[in-house]
């Protein structure tokens, strides 16, 4: 086993839970200490995101690699609704549907770092990483048992 595998088996779902838990703090501390009231699209994706901490901090505990199989399809939906809400903040033909999303419109951007990297993009990589590293997970102990 080379020590890239050896990694992720030790430490995948580790790393996984780590990820899920800063962005699950950083979701609450946008909205509980800034105030930036969340929109529709936003609560779509904390609601894939903070069963992952809980989900990932058991399998971290108990190093059980099964995990994979709820993290991966929550992972992936997450990834979809974020990349969707990113489209609907960058994309001029979209931004008029995002002015209806709800009472806060899903085309507002309250963080924009370098004019690429918002809530949603944020959103977007924690759900990619985790994702990734649970297909990396899968695929390893599909190796290793064969």
């Amino acid at each position: 086993m080379g020590r890239l595998q050896r990694f992720i088996m030790e430490q995948g779902m580790y790393t996984s839970f780590m990820i899920a838990l800063v962005a699950t703090t950083g979701s609450l501390y946008l909205s509980e200490v800034l105030g930036f009231i969340p929109c529709e699209f936003c609560w779509y994706q904390r609601i894939f995101m903070y069963p992952l901490v809980i989900l990932l901090g058991i399998a971290s505990v108990r190093k059980d690699l099964k995990q994979t199989i709820y993290i991966i399809p929550l992972s992936a939906i997450g990834m979809g609704l974020a990349a969707y809400h990113y489209l609907l903040q960058k994309v001029p033909a979209l931004s008029e549907v995002g002015k209806s999303c709800g009472l806060i419109p899903c085309n507002v951007d309250y963080l924009n770092w370098f004019g690429v990297i918002t809530i949603p993009m944020l959103a977007f990589i924690a759900f990619s990483l985790i994702f990734v590293i649970q297909l990396m997970i899968r695929w390893t102990v599909k190796q290793t048992h064969t």
